[in-house]
């Protein structure tokens, strides 16, 4: 207005000068991002992210007016050091909060938001789509919810990273097609609905960073991924996709890392993928590929080669001698044949091998450790010959050696008994030779020791007692002789000890009773001589005790008869006297001297059989008197029992009177009758709060775990009569039922390999069967605690918390409806034949409702010592009660002991002893399970900072499962972990 007004006079011109000079002013006056309002929009942040833990914001002082200032902002500078927000970088500084994208939006020179690796929740508002000038957009690593937004208007993007932040719904592929400037583009791990691998992603000709891992993609790779000539990183793993390989993909010659594992692809490794000369990681493994492996040959660069678990075959290409950079080549699973490279890992610093299960001949390749580098060394079932090379006995940063089921021979070279971080020796099922070294007393790592079915000879050394780490020594099946060393008592951790089939002479050590870890011993076969010690009936969790076929003599102690064992065999020795009645079923066949009064094929026994038990008239008047009114008191109980014992003879006839409606889940190989003949007494093998489970071993081999659950009082009075102990009042059997229907259904749905597999569910009007996959190594509250025990290495632990963690991701993050498993415990945590966990017993899990708050039910459950401390103020649980119980279980696997213990003090539990422990380095080390040795109790430290996440006092400052499976991952044995911060509340 003002200059475009005619002006003559001095008067008439000075208004327009007042104004000018005003507007010069206004940038002193004012600072830019103040006078456009960026720093009240970027203050909102602050709000929104407020948290304890998040130091980012002290430096964000609102009285300053210096926005261009502030920790994690970047101005666009104008000339006068001021300037608009150009760029939000607040990755990885532990937020959280739900992002204000209606006032960051409003930034209008914002060109870069980086909001990765926070703990971000809440939905992504539409609002984002007003962010026109983003260049970059990184929120992955979050725990948001709901779908992705359609992305349209952000045409500017170079870099798109949503991976791993709990969207689901269908992804808006479409609007990638006005992004022809993307760079980068990971959306990977997250719970989108199944949809063809998208084709709009082929148009991207830019793209230099592809991940679309885990995002439920399937169908085939369209030939069009060849066009994407810029890539450097391809990973499509862990999704559905199918059929063969495109040629195409060869045309991507700037690849670096290439990754397709877990999906369902068939045919070839492709013609030309020699072509690719940058590739250094390369996984196609769990496919059912085919065909040789030629086509590798040219791929001189690589580092990591991952094909195990295909159909493949052929030959392992003699080019592989020559690659100077391979350090993990894992082959196993598949149908090759010949010789492996006899050159492998000369060149590089070899770190892994593992090419078990294949139909390999010829010798192993002796540089494999020539750096000094190698950790494992694994051919296991194959047909390799000749020796171990001697180059391996100097190999001290091997940790497992496994070379059995194979042809091989000759002597174990001395050094590789002294291997001093090596937990595992196996070279059982081969032809070696010679003794094993007094030396063995060196390997202080060492927890298996597995050499059986071999011609190995001479004493077992008495040195092998300082191997004290020692869990399991199989020496069976060779040609040992001498006697078992006084020593051996002194391992304490030794749970099995397996002799059978050698030539060992002299005495049982009575020393044995001091390995009080010991639950398998089997001395079968030798020539022992000597009485059994009495020291055996001291070791608490023996259950399987083998001593046939030696010449023991004497009487048969009477301090074994309050052992639990599942196997007694004394048969073939020189044993006499009385067999314990307690005994008797046991085997004792060859032994003439032996009598009984209970078993048939035995004489009966005299007094002069019995020692000590040719007692005054006197006595025996007085004990029987007092029997009898024991039996008298225990009458009414006693009748009680038998009316009870007689309904368990009868419930499987009455239970296939009932009318059973079945369900199945998965596919089922098995009757409706195999399931309910298996429901007795003699197949009980656990009893929980919600039933008995029965384990059924099916005519095709298979076991199962079978659930049997009442519905109501009426129903197992049915069985077992008016004297059944009153059941947990339910609100009728009725709505019961309906529960129970409702959550069967969800949990049906569930298809994850480490929750427990659910394969039917069988019902009637009065009870509930469940049949799960049977785990055949028991609980993971077993194996750290329990008569199962045994010496976890902490690989395994860290896979064990890892697959269990997954599992219960799972269940909170990719499930239709979030479920709580509401008691997470070690004992719920089921091990399979590898160790492998699986969540299990559902029996108190609820299924979140979406219309309810986060605290989502309002019933007491749980075990005392997992139990979350919320439960002190409220009766509500949500997800975040399971990550505390898990978090239990964490610093079970670190310390190794039980959430209750008396050393923890009165009314105290493991969280608040290892909170009183958390001082000085000195005092956390010492409560990391001593069995865990060297660098990995750094590592267990990893885990147990975890733990302590996990187990905050308030629920919101836990993180969410998904969050603790990528902390975890990153605490991953032998990688470096940047250690986290932990605010304890």
């Amino acid at each position: 207005m003002f200059s475009g007004m005619p002006t003559t006079t001095e008067q008439s011109r000075r208004p327009n000068q007042q104004f000018f000079i005003l507007l010069i002013l206004l940038p002193l006056l004012f600072p830019a991002g103040v006078f456009s309002d960026d720093l009240q929009l970027i203050l909102t942040l602050k709000t929104a992210f407020q948290n304890p833990s998040a130091t980012v914001f002290n430096s964000w002082d609102s009285k300053t007016n210096k926005l261009c200032n502030f920790t994690g902002i970047t101005c666009l500078q104008d000339g006068s050091g001021s300037g608009s927000v150009q760029v939000i970088e607040l990755s990885s500084q532990y937020l959280s909060g739900v992002v204000p994208f209606d006032s960051i939006c409003q930034l209008k020179s914002l060109e870069k938001l980086s909001l990765g690796k926070n703990s971000l929740t809440g939905p992504i508002t539409d609002e984002l789509k007003n962010c026109v000038n983003l260049k970059y957009l990184d929120l992955g690593n979050n725990f948001f919810q709901g779908p992705v937004p359609d992305l349209s208007n952000l045409n500017q993007l170079n870099y798109l990273y949503l991976n791993m932040s709990g969207f689901s719904g269908a992804f808006p592929w479409n609007s990638l097609s006005n992004m022809s400037n993307l760079v980068a583009l990971s959306l990977g791990d997250n719970s989108f609905d199944l949809s063809p691998f998208p084709d709009v992603v082929t148009k991207l000709k830019k793209l230099n960073w592809l991940y679309l891992s885990n995002c439920s993609i399937g169908g085939r790779i369209p030939p069009g991924i060849g066009d994407l000539t810029e890539l450097t990183n391809l990973e499509l793993s862990q999704n559905h996709l199918s059929g063969e390989i495109p040629m195409e993909i060869t045309k991507l010659k700037n690849l670096w890392q290439l990754e397709i594992y877990l999906n369902n692809l068939t045919g070839k490794l492709p013609i030309g993928l020699g072509n690719l000369q940058k590739l250094e990681l390369f996984d196609v493994s769990r496919n059912q590929l085919e065909g040789d492996l030629s086509q590798l040959s040219e791929l001189t660069n690589l580092v990591s080669l991952q094909l195990f678990t295909n159909r493949l075959t052929g030959v392992i290409p003699p080019e592989l001698n020559d690659f100077k950079r391979l350090v993990n080549l894992s082959l196993y699973g598949n149908q090759l044949t010949g010789q492996l490279p006899q050159k492998l890992g000369y060149w590089s610093d070899f770190n892994f091998i593992d090419v078990s299960e294949n139909y390999l001949t010829g010798p192993i390749p002796p540089d494999m450790c020539r750096n000094g580098k190698m950790r494992k060394l694994l051919i296991l079932q194959n047909k390799f010959s000749g020796n171990i090379p001697a180059t391996y006995a100097s190999c001290t940063s091997m940790t497992r050696l496994r070379v059995s089921n194979n042809s091989l021979s000759g002597v174990v070279p001395t050094g590789i008994w002294e291997l001093p971080n090596v937990g595992l020796i196996d070279i059982a099922l081969n032809a070696f030779e010679g003794p094993i070294s007094d030396g063995i007393g060196k390997a202080e790592s060492l927890e298996q020791l597995l050499v059986g079915n071999n011609k190995l000879s001479g004493q077992v050394p008495s040195s092998i007692a300082n191997a004290a780490e020692l869990v399991e020594i199989d020496l069976s099946d060779n040609l040992f002789s001498g006697g078992i060393p006084a020593t051996i008592g002194q391992l304490h951790k030794l749970s099995s000890l397996l002799l059978q089939n050698n030539k060992i002479s002299g005495s049982i050590p009575e020393s044995i009773g001091s390995c009080l870890s010991l639950s398998n011993v089997n001395m079968a076969g030798n020539s022992i001589s000597g009485k059994i010690p009495l020291s055996i009936g001291s070791l608490p969790v023996l259950n399987s005790l083998n001593l046939s076929g030696n010449r023991l003599s004497g009487n048969i102690p009477d301090t074994l008869s309050p052992l639990k064992l599942s196997l007694l065999d004394l048969s073939h020795n020189q044993l006499s006297g009385p067999i314990p009645d307690s005994l008797s079923s046991g085997s004792f066949a060859g032994n003439n001297g032996l009598c009984s009064q209970k078993i048939n094929g035995f004489r009966h026994c005299s007094l002069s059989d019995t020692n000590g038990l040719n007692r005054p008239k006197v006595i025996i008047i007085i004990l029987s008197i007092a029997i009898f009114i024991g039996l008298l008191l225990l009458s009414i109980p006693c009748y009680s029992y038998m009316k009870k014992k007689r309904g368990q003879k009868l419930l499987t006839r009455s239970l296939k009177e009932d009318s059973w409606d079945v369900k199945s889940f998965h596919r089922i190989t098995f009757t409706e009758d195999e399931i309910l003949d298996s429901i007795k007494q003699e197949n009980l093998i656990g009893k929980g709060g919600s039933g008995n489970v029965y384990k059924v071993s099916l005519s095709n081999g298979k076991d199962l775990a079978v659930k049997h659950i009442w519905n109501s009082l009426e129903g197992k009075q049915k069985y077992f009569g008016s004297g059944t102990p009153m059941l947990p009042k339910s609100g009728g059997g009725r709505r019961k039922s309906l529960e129970f229907d409702a959550e069967v259904q969800t949990l049906s749905s569930i298809r994850h390999v480490n929750v427990v597999k659910l394969y039917c569910s069988i019902s009637s009007e009065d009870s509930n069967l469940l049949v799960y996959e049977f785990l055949p190594n028991g609980s993971l509250w077993d194996r750290l605690h329990m008569s199962q025990k045994i010496s976890l290495d902490w690989e395994t632990r860290h896979e064990i918390a890892l697959g269990a963690a997954k599992g219960l991701e799972y269940l909170h993050h990719s499930c239709d409806r979030p479920i709580i498993h509401r008691d997470v415990k070690s004992s719920n945590i089921l091990l399979d034949e590898f160790l492998k966990p699986r969540i299990a017993d559902f029996g108190l899990a609820k299924i979140v409702n979406p219309n309810a708050g986060q605290d989502s039910t309002q019933v007491i459950a749980g075990t005392h010592g997992y139990i979350a401390p919320e439960y002190g103020y409220t009766y509500k649980v949500s997800e975040k009660s399971d990550v505390y119980s898990f978090g239990v279980v964490l610093i079970e696997l670190v310390t190794g002991k039980k959430p209750i213990d008396p050393e923890y003090g009165d009314n105290k539990d493991i969280v608040d002893w290892v909170c009183s422990k958390v001082k000085t380095r000195e005092t956390v080390l010492s409560i990391v399970d001593s069995s865990i040795q060297g660098y990995h109790r750094e590592e267990a430290l990893d885990v147990l900072r975890i733990a302590i996440l996990c187990t905050a006092r308030l629920p919101s400052s836990r993180p969410s499962m998904r969050r603790v499976v990528q902390l975890l991952e990153e605490a991953e044995p032998n990688t470096k972990f940047v250690s986290i911060m932990v605010n304890k509340d």
